[in-house]
């Protein structure tokens, strides 16, 4: 199995191809065809689901609406123009310091 960094980071590269295919054949494309709004809809509509979902503790739906929420954040970093490596070394950053001093950090 792929590491789950490469899950992502081959996600990341096909979202991005799937730019200049034609949104009436690709749901990514459609997606962003349809602009940032759309996309930080779409994502904001999945992140909630994700939540009601976690309230029944059903592992496997809450695993369904994870991944399209993972899905839908790549989607929405695509539609804004960065990188998901951008936001895989931010992260890489913070994990030298406590999550509480992060926060106090960034104000």
């Amino acid at each position: 199995m792929a590491h789950k960094t490469e899950v992502l980071g081959a996600l990341a590269d096909k979202v991005s191809q799937r730019r200049s295919d034609n949104p009436d054949q690709s749901y990514t494309a459609k997606l962003l065809s349809q602009g940032m709004e759309k996309c930080a809809k779409k994502f904001g509509e999945e992140a909630v689901e994700l939540a009601l979902a976690s309230m029944t503790e059903n592992k496997s739906h809450v695993c369904s609406e994870a991944a399209d929420v993972l899905y839908h954040l790549i989607v929405l970093l695509e539609a804004a123009h960065v990188p998901l490596d951008h936001v895989m070394s931010e992260l890489e950053k913070r994990q030298v310091q406590s999550g509480l001093a992060e926060k106090v950090s960034r104000g």
